[in-house]
């Protein structure tokens, strides 16, 4: 198959990862088009993923933009919509990655009469999209999706619920390679000498720094632990969120936690972050269509305690492969906090279970299998 991707972000975050997976088995014949430059592109680069940035125009368009503002960044998708559709007719099917991407793939679809499909990573609701992003996406992906594949059943009802086609939608879960998390004990020793951390209880969190991840959850929850206990925050904020940043900063000092949260940025040696933590926290405060991170840590041999809310519920049974909590509940993290640091046989059988099997469960191979019979099925019917 001839497949021409597309995606909105430079930047590699859940929903890029995911794509590279994909990209890799089709890497001799497809393309990756970015509409917008930046890391992504050398990681699909070091793969051997053929990749071209189609635009150096930002789009001004997010999840809450209003009709206005979408209107208003017409005049910039005309001239990428154009090329979109040059390239799609050397292809068999367009695939779109990201929402943005669906818009303009919806369109060039349409123009270079090539099937469209749909990846869908986010949750389709109010709580993460403007009124008029729902529709749009929801009356595109109607009109033009020969499929739309989601990462969880949670993405999928929330598509439905928005009022989207129920004969076109096929949940398959985001795969991973175990071997990428098998990390050498010296590597894990090294980087904690290297950040001071010896002898201390690790909680690791991984994401980019948002209001909706819910960081601040975490460092309130810290200020009942112990004082050995340290926070490493991996990630950064993006689309204009340094505001939280700074709040964050402020809560730290505020509760006089300086020296046990420490904040990283955007790291690149994420799985040897994660085995050197004793566990992996995620305390998103509204549902996640998936959860990465979550499958990651497991892949690691860590514990995880995670918000019960979305694709998160299809991933962690409560004190079987990890710990649930109500999200927005620092009381409640913090109990299963200090629960992980005083019953650490337990914690440890919890995680070695999650591990096995998180590996059979979203292996990449057959994860991608499954996306394969799907695409070969859309191409079947044109």
């Amino acid at each position: 198959m001839k497949i021409f991707f597309l995606d909105q972000s430079g930047k590699p975050g859940g929903a890029e990862l995911c794509l590279l997976d994909i990209a890799k088995s089709y890497a001799e014949s497809s393309l990756v088009g970015l509409f917008a430059d930046g890391d992504f592109r050398k990681l699909l680069q070091q793969h051997q993923i053929p990749v071209e940035v189609l635009t150096t125009q930002s789009l001004q368009v997010h999840k809450q933009s209003s009709l206005l503002q979408a209107i208003g960044s017409l005049g910039k998708l005309i001239p990428l919509i154009n090329k979109v559709v040059q390239r799609a007719r050397e292809y068999d099917l367009i695939y779109a990655n990201t929402q943005k991407a669906l818009v303009v793939g919806a369109v060039a679809s349409f123009l270079a009469r090539r099937p469209l499909v749909y990846h869908l990573h986010d949750i389709l609701s109010p709580e993460h999209f403007s009124q008029t992003n729902l529709r749009v996406a929801v009356t595109l992906v109607n009109q033009f999706a020969s499929l739309v594949i989601a990462n969880s059943q949670a993405s999928k009802i929330a598509f439905l619920e928005a009022g989207g086609k129920p004969d076109i939608i096929e949940v398959v879960y985001n795969g991973f390679s175990a071997t990428d998390y098998q990390v050498p004990e010296t590597e894990v020793r090294n980087l904690r000498q290297e950040l001071g951390l010896d002898e201390k209880f690790i909680i690791g969190h991984f994401s980019r720094l948002s209001p909706w991840k819910g960081q601040h959850i975490l460092i309130s929850a810290l200020a009942k632990c112990p004082q050995d206990v340290i926070v490493l925050l991996v990630g950064d904020a993006l689309f204009g969120e340094q505001e939280y940043v700074q709040e964050l900063h402020q809560k730290v000092t505020a509760l006089g936690l300086e020296n046990q949260v420490k904040f990283l940025g955007f790291r690149s040696d994420i799985p040897q972050l994660m085995t050197m933590c004793d566990l992996v926290a995620h305390t998103s405060t509204a549902p996640e269509p998936f959860g990465r991170v979550i499958v990651e840590a497991m892949l690691c041999g860590k514990p995880v305690v995670a918000a019960k809310a979305g694709g998160v519920m299809e991933l962690v049974k409560d004190g079987i492969n990890g710990f649930l909590v109500t999200p927005n509940n620092p009381q409640e993290l913090a109990q299963v906090i200090n629960t992980c640091i005083n019953e650490n046989t337990k914690t440890a059988t919890i995680a070695n279970y999650a591990r096995i099997h998180a590996s059979e469960r979203f292996d990449v191979t057959t994860i991608n299998q499954q996306i394969e019979k799907l695409l070969k099925s859309v191409l079947s019917y044109e």
